[in-house]
C-alpha cells in the first residue's frame, strides 16, 4: 500500500508541475504578442540575413524601416578615406592686345608662378573596391602669378630679324638673365622691362647680351625690336611671308607624328581650318590665334591641342564648354564632373593651360627644358606621339584613332 500511495502523490507532482510550466509558457507567449502588437509597431524581422545585401528578406516592414536597415548593414561593408595631396598649382595666361606692337607679335611682358594647393580627395571604398573618388575641398597655400602675354596690333609688322649688335630692349617686369642659353643655368641678374640690351650672340631662341656690366643670355621672346626707320614703319605688310604650303604641311601628318613640334601653320592658316559649319557657336573660329600662339611659346602642335578640344566639347557645344569655357574638359573627375571642372574666365585660359600641362606632363621626357625656367616632370610620358599620351591621358582605348581623324580633317581643310 504504502508503495502505491507514494506513487500516486509523485504523479500527482509532477502534473501539478507540468500545468504550472505550461501556465507559465503561455503568460510568456501572450506577454510577448501583446508587447508585440501595443509597443513594437515597427520592428522588422529577418527571415534570412547574411554579409550579401542582396540576398536580405525583409517581412512585415514598411519601405522606410527596411531602407534603414540595409543602410546600416551596408554601412558595415562601405568605408571612406581622405587624403591630403599637395600639388602645384598652375598659373593663367592672360593675353591682352597692345597697338603699340607691331601686328601681331607675341611679346611676353611678365612670367607666371606657378603657387601650391592642398587638395582633400575623398575615396569611398565598398566591399574592398573603390566605388567613387572626389575632391572634397581645395585650400591654396601660395598663389600662382599670372603669366601676361601682348599681342600686336599696330598696322604694321615687324619681320626684321635681329642681328648680332642690335639694341634690343626688355618687355618682362623682371626679366631673368641666365648664365648660359638654358633655363636650368644660373641666373645672374634680373632686370627691368624697357632695359637697353646690346646682342652680342645669337643662340636658336637665345640672345647674349650686355646691359651696363651684366652680361648673359635671355629668352629672345621676352625682348623686342625697336625699328626706327619710317619706311619699315609705314607698310602694312601680312604677318607671316613666308607661309607653308598645303602639301609641305600635309607631308609630316601621320598617326605617329612627333606632337612635341609645332605644326608649323600660319596664324592665317590656323583661322582658315578652325571656321567650320560644325563650329555652330564659333568658339574655334574666334579664338583660332590661341592655337597659333601656343605654338610659338610652348612647342606643341597647335592642331593637335585644337583636336582634343573639338572631341571633349563637341565643337564647343558641351556644358562645361559654354558654362566654364572649359573646352578640354579640365579637372573634370568622372563621379562628378561638372563641379570638378575648371571654370575658367576665357577660352583662351583654357587653351594656354592644357598646352602647357601636356608639355610639361605628357609629350616630354622628364629633364627636357621647356617654357620659361621650367623643366619636364614626364610622369605620364610614353612618348610624343597619340598613342604615347592616350596611355595615360584617356580610359578610351580608340581615344588616339578617334582624335587623328579630327587632326587629319583640319589638315585637309588647308
Amino acid at each position: 500500500m504504502k508503495s502505491k500511495d507514494k506513487a500516486r502523490k509523485f504523479i500527482k507532482i509532477s502534473l501539478k508541475n507540468i500545468i504550472y510550466f505550461l501556465a507559465f509558457v503561455i503568460s510568456v507567449l501572450y506577454i510577448i504578442i501583446f508587447y508585440d502588437r501595443y509597443f513594437v509597431k515597427s520592428k522588422v524581422y529577418a527571415k534570412e540575413a547574411n554579409s550579401d545585401i542582396e540576398n536580405i528578406k525583409i517581412s512585415n516592414a514598411n519601405e522606410l524601416t527596411a531602407n534603414e536597415i540595409i543602410g546600416d548593414i551596408a554601412n558595415q561593408n562601405k568605408k571612406e578615406e581622405y587624403y591630403v595631396q599637395e600639388v602645384e598649382l598652375e598659373y593663367m595666361t592672360k593675353y591682352r592686345n597692345n597697338p603699340n606692337l607691331a601686328k601681331d607679335t607675341i611679346q611676353v611682358v611678365q612670367e607666371g608662378r606657378e603657387g601650391k594647393q592642398q587638395i582633400v580627395i575623398r575615396k569611398e571604398y565598398e566591399n574592398g573596391e573603390m566605388i567613387k573618388e572626389e575632391q572634397e575641398s581645395i585650400k591654396i597655400t601660395k598663389a600662382a602669378i599670372d603669366k601676361i602675354v601682348e599681342i600686336g596690333t599696330g598696322n604694321t609688322t615687324n619681320q626684321y630679324k635681329v642681328k648680332i649688335g642690335d639694341v634690343v630692349y626688355a618687355t618682362s617686369d623682371r626679366l631673368s638673365v641666365m648664365s648660359e642659353a638654358n633655363e636650368n643655368s644660373q641666373k645672374v641678374a634680373t632686370l627691368e622691362k624697357d632695359s637697353q640690351l646690346k646682342v652680342l650672340q645669337i643662340q636658336n631662341d637665345w640672345y647674349e647680351i650686355s646691359c651696363e656690366s651684366v652680361v648673359g643670355y635671355v629668352k629672345s621672346e621676352s625682348t623686342f625690336y625697336k625699328n626706327n626707320s619710317k619706311e619699315t614703319e609705314n607698310k602694312n605688310v601680312k604677318t607671316n611671308s613666308k607661309e607653308k604650303s598645303k602639301s609641305e604641311l600635309i607631308s609630316k601628318l601621320s598617326f605617329n607624328m612627333p606632337l612635341n613640334e609645332p605644326s608649323g601653320l600660319s596664324l592665317e592658316q590656323f583661322k582658315k581650318v578652325l571656321t567650320d559649319s560644325k563650329d555652330v557657336n564659333q568658339i574655334f573660329k574666334n579664338n583660332a590665334e590661341y592655337f597659333y600662339y601656343i605654338e610659338q611659346q610652348y612647342k606643341i602642335n597647335g592642331i593637335f591641342v585644337a583636336s582634343i578640344g573639338i572631341h571633349e566639347s563637341a565643337w564647343g557645344t558641351s556644358k562645361l564648354a559654354k558654362d566654364k569655357n572649359n573646352l578640354f574638359g579640365y579637372g573634370a573627375y568622372d563621379s562628378n564632373p561638372y563641379n570638378g571642372a575648371y571654370n575658367f574666365s576665357s577660352y583662351s585660359e583654357s587653351i594656354d593651360l592644357l598646352a602647357r600641362v601636356l608639355v610639361k606632363y605628357y609629350i616630354n621626357p622628364k629633364g627636357t627644358a621647356i617654357y620659361g625656367d621650367e623643366k619636364a616632370v614626364g610622369t605620364y610620358y610614353n612618348g610624343a606621339t597619340l598613342q604615347g599620351v592616350n596611355t595615360r591621358y584617356a580610359s578610351d582605348k580608340q581615344w588616339a584613332n578617334k582624335l587623328y581623324e579630327y587632326i587629319k580633317y583640319l589638315y585637309n581643310k588647308l
